[in-house]
């Protein structure tokens, strides 16, 4: 294995981090403001049954633990290392691990590839020594890891958790400590915490692997900033949210990258796009907020999945209610009446001014009885898939007998029971017996639809069966590689125009005929034996927007002018950019006029390709309507990119005007996808603009733009 090579995680491989059966830690301290200090008394303190062994050789014993002065002089195996000593002398100590045959190590210590160079240098070293003894590690600069199936807590947070379903992975230490105070101050159990800290060797993906083999765990909390290797991450993330949902926050979302990127394409792109798209792909549900995340991990912790999107509010207020109805329905949710036999029993059951559509109203006086006989009535409802309780307290509410109300009616329900009490202290009686049952609160109605939909569309994940990429049998990879092979040996990135319609071609995407001219009597024979009108092109490596410095002419009519043009066309370049290499002038048939969409690739360096699609010509850049995906892409995922923009209301048709042929540019998407899955020197590829004509008559590429990597 070498040395950049990620180590494959998983239960079993990763069960000394789990499930060890003895612990040691390595700069244990009998001062309690040290960080060995707190991670052993940790240990201690949650119940951990196995063996502990505290390294310090300085101290006799620690803790009422015999201390040892290193891990070699410990005369029983060693599952799990947690290292916390200078990181000048962790390589040192790593290597004494590896002597003993322990199998993993969690270095807490700071001070490696998040310090510079030198530190970067002190981490490779520590990773060899682990690939050298075949040990595995978490961290450097890690907060450590909790497991509350093996009362382990083998870091430094401040308290200990309570045993639940939830777990959390995390890229940061000091977030990973937040959301640890947050799940103690509301009795919110975890099943692991994860924090991940440079992920030298583990990474975010195999804890991501090992949860999803783990029972305890239901639904995954991430925090994540950035990933070493894209196609893995994808490629567990893809199997595990088959499993249980996943929940991630992705900080970083202005990159700065961005602006500098040229072309079309990779400035409409970057990472935090590249990483929409990646958890688009594998069914990761993504939140913009630490807020909606806790919301989503407490619905799924204990609540069931929807079976479907209909969704029934029960309130005692009618604002609350169409707060809530207006919320559904912006969530994609649908808000059904239940079945008239239901709703004839409900008005017999409720007061004269109830209402029994949806939201059903109790009124503002309604007692613990009007609440069950609302709910079960939901619940019964072949109807609903899930139900939204609102409370809004008023003097006569009896809210814990609600609250409990609830709790009962839900134990036998097989659908999702969100309440929103509103006004009510999280602390309170009431919000407790809802959280016993598992029942999550929200402090709004508009948090509780939020919650539903997101549940719904997890739904859809789960269920989906996975197809496969699409492959198009005809494409010439032979005759693409040549051509990429001769930009090489010419020594350049980007390749001229005629170049990019001969790949283009060789994919079998359609484009009008074209050829190079490189004097004025050229350009007026090949404008001759193209056919009139066209359009005329300046070709040139180096000038990636024509347009910008007058290197297109349009709608040329005759051979004099096709003569004279080349002439006008060559002085405004020589105007604007005096030192250009220019290889010619590409006569092109002028394509007939068709609606203007992109369609482009860039290469993310995290997870490769990255599809483009959007409203294409002049206006991308401003009008920024463009959805994206990540390659290789199915069929389906190609048409979702179209219907995500505006650009699909276009052609679908509007006012009058016939849809356009859609399918045709699904193939294009499918082509480009395939291409850049098959040639790693291509960094970015785009058409813009591709015309679209009438359903059955195709498209047009009127510009392509390939470049290579460095």
């Amino acid at each position: 294995m070498s040395e950049k090579e990620p180590s494959r995680g998983g239960r079993m491989k990763l069960e000394a981090f789990f499930k060890p059966r003895s612990i040691a830690v390595i700069g244990a301290s009998r001062e309690k403001e040290k960080v060995g200090h707190r991670i052993f008394k940790n240990l201690i303190d949650y119940g951990f049954q196995g063996d502990l062994y505290p390294i310090n050789p300085h101290a006799e014993e620690i803790l009422g633990f015999k201390c040892y002065k290193s891990v070699l002089e410990v005369p029983s195996e060693i599952d799990l290392s947690v290292i916390a000593v200078p990181a000048k002398i962790v390589p040192s100590v790593a290597e004494q691990c590896g002597i003993k045959g322990v199998k993993g190590i969690i270095v807490i210590s700071a001070g490696f590839s998040e310090t510079g160079r030198e530190g970067t240098r002190l981490e490779r070293k520590l990773l060899s020594i682990c690939r050298k003894y075949g040990m595995l590690m978490q961290g450097p600069n890690c907060l450590g890891i909790i497991n509350t199936a093996s009362r382990m807590n083998a870091s430094f947070a401040a308290a200990n958790p309570p045993m639940g379903r939830i777990a959390f992975v995390s890229q940061s230490g000091a977030l990973g400590s937040t959301i640890l105070n947050w799940a103690i101050r509301n009795d919110v159990g975890f099943s692991s915490f994860i924090s991940l800290g440079n992920e030298a060797d583990l990474s975010a993906a195999d804890f991501l692997e090992a949860l999803g083999e783990d029972p305890q765990t239901r639904v995954i909390g991430l925090y994540i900033e950035g990933v070493k290797n894209g196609s893995r991450f994808v490629e567990v993330a893809e199997k595990l949210t088959k499993k249980k949902p996943v929940i991630a926050l992705k900080a970083g979302t202005t990159d700065v990258g961005m602006r500098a990127v040229s072309s079309h394409t990779g400035s409409l792109a970057g990472s935090d796009v590249a990483f929409s798209a990646a958890f688009k792909k594998t069914g990761i549900l993504r939140v913009n907020t630490l807020e909606e995340l806790f919301n989503l991990v407490l619905a799924f912790e204990e609540q069931p999945l929807p079976k479907g999107k209909r969704v029934l509010i029960v309130t005692n207020g009618g604002g609350p209610g169409i707060l809530a109805a207006d919320a559904c329905e912006k969530r994609g949710l649908e808000l059904p009446l239940l079945e008239q036999q239901i709703r004839e029993k409900l008005q017999r059951s409720l007061p004269p001014h109830a209402s029994v559509n949806n939201p059903v109203d109790v009124l503002g006086d309604a007692d613990e009885t009007r609440y069950r006989t609302a709910l079960d009535a939901g619940l019964k409802s072949s109807q609903v898939d899930g139900i939204i309780v609102i409370l809004t307290p008023q003097a006569m509410t009896p809210v814990e007998k609600v609250a409990q109300a609830i709790a009962e009616s839900q134990r036998k329900a097989e659908k999702p029971v969100i309440a929103a009490f509103m006004g009510i202290e999280d602390d309170s009686p009431a919000i407790e017996i809802l959280r016993k049952r598992g029942i999550p609160n929200y402090g709004f109605p508009e948090a509780a639809a939020y919650v539903l939909s997101r549940m719904y569309e997890y739904l859809l994940v789960a269920s989906s069966s996975r197809e496969k990429p699409s492959e198009f049998p005809g494409i010439d990879y032979d005759g693409i590689k040549k051509i990429i092979d001769k930009v090489r040996l010419d020594d350049r990135l980007n390749l001229t125009v005629e170049e990019a319609f001969q790949i283009g071609e060789a994919a079998g995407i359609p484009t009008p005929p074209a050829k190079i001219a490189k004097s004025r009597r050229e350009a007026g024979e090949i404008a001759d034996s193209i056919g009139y009108p066209v359009v005329m092109k300046i070709v040139s490596s180096e000038i990636l927007h024509k347009t910008d410095v007058g290197g297109v002419i349009l709608n040329i009519q005759s051979r004099k002018e096709a003569e004279r043009k080349y002439d006008e066309i060559l002085r405004k370049i020589h105007l604007f950019m005096p030192r250009a290499r220019i290889s010619g002038v590409l006569i092109q048939k002028m394509a007939p006029e068709g609606k203007e969409v992109i369609v482009g690739a860039v290469r993310d360096r995290q997870f490769g390709p990255l599809m483009m699609f959007g409203l294409g010509g002049i206006y991308v850049n401003f009008l920024r309507d463009v959805s994206y995906r990540l390659c290789p892409l199915t069929r389906t995922e190609a048409e979702e990119m179209i219907q995500e923009t505006k650009a699909y209301t276009l052609l679908r048709g509007v006012r009058g005007e016939p849809p356009s042929d859609i399918n045709s540019v699904i193939d294009i998407i499918l082509k480009i996808s395939q291409i850049m899955n098959r040639f790693r020197e291509i960094t970015e590829m785009e058409i813009n603009p591709l015309f679209v004509y009438e359903k059955g008559k195709g498209c047009a590429a009127v510009d392509i733009r390939i470049t290579l990597s460095k």
